[in-house]
């Protein structure tokens, strides 16, 4: 069997750039939206803050949902576009922007607020796109995996269903996953180093910098722990 390199991750709504690390060291990246949703997390909300503002939060107007709603399951509120359009006019920095992707991310903004789960995977290839990184992207819901697994089981699941030889996490998961549970369904397992880079906060970047440069430093933070 050739070897086959898969992440999965929860999708963010732009993230920092060490995120996408996860897309250029893989051949395939499982959007992981069968799992609950994280109410203080990024799936919904980006860290923000424009050159002369402290960073804050962009979030997503989505829909009340119950505390054990996944991912795949979440929905915009009616008023989601008035909404969301009230929330970015309290940036002015995006409206604003001059850089040479500021107007792609203005339109991207602007789309119709359909599905949660569209919008999320959209924006993630969209910034893929920008740094030229090509790699497959499919939702872990697509997937015949028995979704009573939780956790590592479900990730494992996953990653074999994708037939996977190697499973690559960010570095802050090293706690949740044992090297050897993944040996034993012939899976090596691997994180990335922390980011260290200068785009903490994505969504100004792409507003100010050049693909080049988002692309350079996504090439130089690339290093992977032990590798």
């Amino acid at each position: 069997m050739p070897a086959k390199t898969v992440a999965v991750m929860q999708p963010y709504f732009f993230p920092y750039l060490g995120y996408f690390r996860l897309f250029a060291a893989v051949d395939e990246f499982v959007i992981f939206d069968t799992v609950q949703f994280p109410r203080r997390g990024r799936v919904h909300r980006s860290h923000v803050g424009g050159p002369t503002q402290a960073p804050e939060w962009l979030t997503l107007p989505l829909a009340y949902c119950p505390a054990d709603t996944l991912i795949q399951d979440l929905l915009f509120a009616p008023d989601a576009r008035a909404s969301f359009d009230g929330r970015l006019a309290r940036l002015p920095w995006i409206a604003t922007a001059t850089g040479p992707l500021a107007e792609e991310i203005r339109r991207f903004l602007a789309l119709p607020l359909a599905s949660v789960n569209d919008y999320l995977e959209a924006g993630l290839r969209l910034v893929a796109d920008i740094v030229d990184v090509d790699v497959t992207i499919v939702r872990a819901s697509s997937l015949d995996v028995d979704p009573s697994l939780r956790g590592q089981a479900s990730v494992i699941a996953i990653a074999k269903a994708r037939g996977a030889t190697r499973y690559v996490n960010p570095p802050g998961g090293r706690a949740l996953y044992s090297a050897s549970a993944f040996e034993e369904s012939g899976i090596e397992l691997s994180f990335l180093t922390p980011y260290e880079g200068r785009f903490q906060h994505l969504l100004p970047a792409l507003m100010e910098e050049s693909a080049q440069a988002i692309r350079h430093d996504l090439i130089e933070s690339m290093a992977l722990a032990g590798a």
